[in-house]
């Protein structure tokens, strides 16, 4: 199967659409509920109003009981004016309508076909909307290589364009998450999984059994990320409260433990691991991690001017023996998680920097704390000096 969209698609051109012929045959052959339709398509179509035709044939598309007859319409009837049409909703129409094709290969065909007849360069959201859905229709088919090619064409467009469609970006990021994921690189997957998200509205555009798929497979992807050591973004997504109460709700709890760096916590939830053999073979990937998570804490919540630690200190915040501390140091640092440096002599770690962060509720409120310690001290400052301001002046 060739992989890139270059290839000849181009399905046979239906004859010149009788219209008449079109709406009587339709009619005798569609449930009541949808004569209204066709009667307005005759109607809208004779008068050129193009734009409240498109508005009628959504409605029609969404109606369930036109899905038997929906490729049919598309391929008689709206490739006739199609050139006519606003492109962009031309593209999410014929999208939807492809869902009916229960083949892959023919499915693909019909993606490519509505490809060959957009103009990418005057088009360019609808050419990235229907490139993105040639690959993901390609990801189902198997076709790995040709996913990545239509995405990344897709991504040269759509990165320099401003203002694009929701729907647009949306259908991006779930390719690119979704192929990301059948390579298993897990902080790609991560990135564009959190991105498509954003693009769409959790409650009403995902089923309850999408969602619930989508937060554990974050949540795998948060624990293996070997770039990933902030959680923050993804805990307080509403994402995650798809996998409340169900078989995965102990995977909500290990994301919030790896965010607190809490090694007991990480110990009393190891014994789940084996409920997702993932996480069982990679235990000394996650152990050496939820270290380092611990370490990423441990300066965070330091005073700026309190960041000299011993290995000792460290040995005891991360668990680990103190033989060990100088390797994790090591590790955190090439990970760009700290800056400072190692004293080996003394055996003291001077950390000057610590990643930026997304905070939790929890780690914002004890920034809070601080702060206000912070400016308590600062009052008490003020009130000792104002004396010998007022006695100078």
């Amino acid at each position: 199967m060739p992989s890139s969209t270059s290839a000849p698609t181009e399905l046979p051109k239906p004859p010149k659409l009788d219209l008449d012929e079109f709406v009587a045959t339709a009619l005798s052959a569609t449930p009541a509920e949808l004569h209204p339709f066709f009667e307005s398509f005759g109607k809208l179509h004779t008068r050129k109003l193009w734009h409240q035709l498109t508005l009628k044939l959504y409605e029609f598309f969404d109606h369930p009981l036109s899905r038997p007859f929906r490729v049919n319409v598309f391929e008689q009837f709206v490739r006739d004016f199609e050139s006519k049409l606003n492109q962009l909703k031309l593209v999410e129409m014929g999208t939807k309508v492809s869902k009916e094709i229960d083949n892959p290969q023919s499915q693909l065909l019909f993606l490519t076909s509505i490809l060959s007849r957009i103009d990418a360069e005057t088009s360019q959201e609808a050419y990235v909307l229907l490139l993105a859905n040639i690959a993901y229709a390609k990801l189902v088919y198997g076709d790995l290589e040709g996913t990545k090619t239509d995405m990344d064409t897709a991504w040269k467009t759509l990165d320099r364009l401003e203002g694009v469609d929701t729907a647009v970006n949306a259908s991006y990021y779930k390719v690119a998450a979704d192929y990301y994921k059948a390579k298993a690189e897990y902080a790609p997957y991560y990135k564009h999984s959190l991105l498509y998200l954003a693009c769409v509205d959790v409650a009403t555009d995902l089923t309850s059994e999408e969602r619930l798929l989508r937060a554990h497979d974050l949540g795998i992807s948060a624990f293996l990320g070997d770039t990933i050591y902030n959680f923050g973004e993804l805990l307080m997504h509403p994402i995650l409260d798809a996998l409340d109460n169900t078989q995965y709700d102990w995977i909500k709890k290990l994301l919030f433990t790896f965010n607190e760096g809490n090694i007991g916590k990480f110990e009393a939830l190891a014994p789940l691991f084996p409920q997702e053999p993932i996480l069982e073979e990679n235990y000394p990937f996650l152990r050496q991690k939820i270290c380092l998570m611990a370490l990423i804490e441990s300066v965070f919540k330091r005073n700026a001017n309190d960041r000299t630690m011993s290995f000792q200190t460290i040995a005891e915040e991360t668990r680990l023996p103190v033989d060990e501390v100088e390797h994790l140091i090591m590790k955190a640092l090439s990970l760009k998680l700290i800056r400072g440096s190692l004293d080996q002599v003394d055996q003291k770690a001077r950390i000057t920097w610590v990643q930026p962060r997304v905070l939790s509720r929890a780690q914002i409120g004890e920034l809070a704390t601080r702060l206000g310690a912070w400016i308590d001290k600062l009052g008490s400052v003020e009130q000792r000096m104002t004396p010998h301001v007022s006695a100078a002046a």
